[in-house]
């Protein structure tokens, strides 16, 4: 039987900060953007998150990542203007540089009512914000798909590492640096069922997985959506490998750039299955001590080449990853997207670039004034390219 790959569409989903210009600090306002949004002509399905200062959007499912880019841009652009028509700005960036969780608003509603019933204190610090990439396998009742999508994570969890430290824009909480690149990936973890994945052999072994969860309750008894929060995973409802590991962009080009990586990735596994090839499954263990890193330095540390059981500076591994990833981007049609990589090696991820405008002006922990002015920058960073 000949085998014809899925067609690898594409999807994004952004959390946006909503920001107070005057105070720079965030403002619970979602449930007056989402009643707005719905008297638009074009609606653009404005999303409430866990809280009142947060805002979700998704893309329409995409072709390719040309289509990814004028989704993003049409949804920052949207919704930059429905927030600037209410006196207030938006920023994406995976923590705000001094805002308190324990000041926040929390949504009304049956689901995260119930997420803080049952996580208590550690639903109630997740004031963070991410970025979640979707790549189409097809039908979803096919169960080759399935199989499928189930060996293309385990084998796509090695490389995941690498695009987290690519999307770091997290590098403060309450008003202080913290010494890591991405600060939100340490609270999100405090979540069960997130972090690195486990390799399954089927769909039908990770089905079990889940079915088992739902049945003893872990998944509680309101929204029964599968609450697996994994860095990758099987979409419990879309037909989609969603991958979750990554710090919101602050830039379009950057969100642009790493769901051309996320799909060329995934693209070249599925070559390699065409010629009776895969990659290696490594064990979660060694792909969460490259996560750490990642969450520590960023751009700016070592990760292990486990092959070779050595660290290797990470721009070393990102020229691999271009390498290895690059007899499919023409196909895919994304080279240019992908090349855009080796620009934020040298300008830097948003967390380095926060931490340049705070550290130019002194900072100290608590410095207002540097952190109003790192707010500043991100307002005007989120914005870059979208008024074009």
């Amino acid at each position: 039987m000949s085998y014809s790959p899925p067609p690898l569409t594409l999807g994004i989903e952004e959390e946006y900060q909503i920001i107070n210009p005057e105070t720079r600090n965030l403002h619970s306002y979602i449930t007056e953007l989402i009643a707005e949004d719905s008297r638009r002509e074009t609606k653009l399905d404005l999303k409430p998150e866990f809280m009142q200062s947060q805002v979700e959007v998704g893309s329409h499912p995409c072709r390719n990542v040309k289509e990814i880019r004028a989704e993003i841009i049409r949804l920052r652009r949207a919704t930059c203007e429905m927030a600037r028509n209410n006196g207030l700005r938006i920023v994406a960036a995976s923590t705000h540089p001094f805002a308190r969780w324990d000041e926040q608003n929390i949504t009304e509603g049956i689901r995260y009512k119930e997420l803080l019933d049952d996580m208590q204190g550690v639903a109630r610090r997740l004031l963070i914000f991410g970025m979640h990439v979707h790549v189409g396998f097809g039908h979803k009742t096919n169960p080759e798909n399935k199989d499928l999508m189930i060996e293309i994570m385990n084998q796509a969890r090695y490389f995941i590492p690498h695009l987290l430290a690519l999307s770091t824009s997290s590098p403060f909480w309450h008003g202080r640096k913290t010494g890591l690149k991405s600060y939100r990936s340490v609270i999100f973890e405090s979540l069960p069922r997130t972090g690195i994945p486990y390799a399954f052999k089927s769909w039908a072994e990770f089905h079990r997985y889940e079915q088992t969860l739902d049945r003893v309750g872990s998944f509680g008894k309101g929204d029964r959506v599968a609450k697996i929060w994994w860095d990758i995973r099987p979409h419990p409802i879309y037909d989609t490998l969603e991958f979750r590991i990554c710090d919101i962009c602050t830039r379009v080009d950057e969100a642009v750039c790493l769901t051309a990586l996320f799909q060329a990735i995934v693209a070249k596994l599925l070559k390699l299955r065409r010629q009776n090839l895969s990659w290696r499954d490594y064990q979660q263990y060694h792909v969460s001590e490259n996560k750490w890193r990642a969450v520590r330095y960023g751009i700016h540390g070592n990760l292990i080449d486990f092959g070779i059981e050595e660290e290797r500076p990470f721009h070393f591994l990102i020229e691999e990853l271009l390498e290895f990833v690059d007899d499919v981007v023409d196909e895919l049609g994304s080279r240019s997207e992908v090349a855009y990589v080796r620009t934020m090696l040298r300008d830097g991820t948003s967390a380095d670039r926060q931490l340049r405008v705070f550290n130019a002006l002194g900072g100290t922990d608590g410095d207002q004034d540097a952190l109003n002015a790192v707010v500043d920058y991100l307002i005007e960073d989120t914005e870059l390219g979208i008024w074009d």
